[in-house]
């Protein structure tokens, strides 16, 4: 089998993963193909500046639609909602930690009026600004071991990361602090990693064998929220989905760029209506964008 894989470090560790759970179940060699995405060549615009549907996959898909390799794997947040019609997730593997973390040499609490904080994410931002912080926002692009060493150097004071990138790529001694997720409630499917096949593909049942239920219906209900409005990263919108006693639990926030709540909601039903938990919160939340 050949597997299509951004050239990132956090990509190769992440398709090497899934490469080797893979193999270890099929005993099929996996060969990796390196693609690079329009989300990799652009690296001086803010994302949510941009037509950021598909910015890191659309390339990868194409090679996977058009046979050059038999599946992809993606971040989960990255793949646009409105996925090709001859495409499917195939699986979504166990979810790593889908919280939000400070990099910095301060506490939160430390990081003054004035500090400078990089992100290029809307929802970030906006985050920020409701808290209060008043820090000097700057956009900061390239791998989280650039972004990490923008902070180390002194250029920046501060980036906030998700937590799961810098546990794949065992970097977590730069972690100063890890945000609860109602605090920065992360971006849908933050986390979870998706690989994606042709509906057609001989190759889905034994990709499916890496599934996690339980990740699968929290990622789709979740996902289903950005479905129900049709919006990309252009809306501060985090979205947490948690299971506890074969119950689904989600929690949306809709916020603007100044950090006010526009509104939020939780939805607790069961598992199987995960999809319709996530449809009914962005029906909810169009009234507000």
């Amino acid at each position: 089998m050949i597997v299509g894989t951004r050239g990132s470090q956090l990509a190769l560790v992440q398709t090497n993963f899934i490469s080797k759970c893979l193999s270890d179940i099929t005993g099929t060699k996996i060969e990796k193909k390196i693609i690079k995405t329009k989300g990799d060549k652009i690296t001086t615009s803010q994302l949510y500046n941009m037509d950021s549907k598909g910015l890191f996959t659309k390339e990868l898909d194409k090679v996977v639609l058009e046979e050059e390799v038999d599946f992809a794997v993606h971040s989960l947040k990255d793949v646009p909602t409105d996925l090709d019609e001859d495409l499917e997730i195939a699986a979504v593997p166990k979810r790593e930690s889908p919280n939000e973390v400070l990099i910095s040499n301060k506490s939160w609490e430390e990081l003054s009026p004035g500090s400078t904080l990089g992100t290029s994410s809307l929802r970030r931002e906006a985050f920020c600004n409701y808290h209060n912080k008043e820090f000097e926002l700057k956009p900061i692009r390239g791998n989280i071991e650039t972004r990490i060493n923008k902070v180390i150097s002194g250029e920046l004071d501060a980036t906030i990361m998700a937590h799961a990138g810098l546990l794949r790529l065992n970097l977590t001694e730069n972690i100063k602090s890890i945000f609860p997720l109602d605090y920065i409630t992360p971006a849908a499917g933050q986390g979870a990693l998706a690989i994606i096949t042709r509906k057609d593909s001989d190759k889905k049942e034994e990709i499916f064998k890496l599934n996690d239920y339980k990740s699968q219906q929290c990622v789709l209900a979740e996902k289903s929220v950005l479905k129900a409005l049709d919006v990309g990263c252009q809306w501060p919108i985090g979205s947490i989905a948690q299971i506890e006693n074969n119950k689904l639990k989600l929690y949306s926030i809709l916020l603007n760029q100044k950090g006010e709540i526009l509104h939020q909601k939780t939805i607790e039903d069961s598992i199987k209506n995960s999809e319709l938990i996530g449809e009914k919160i962005g029906r909810i939340f169009e009234d507000y964008v």
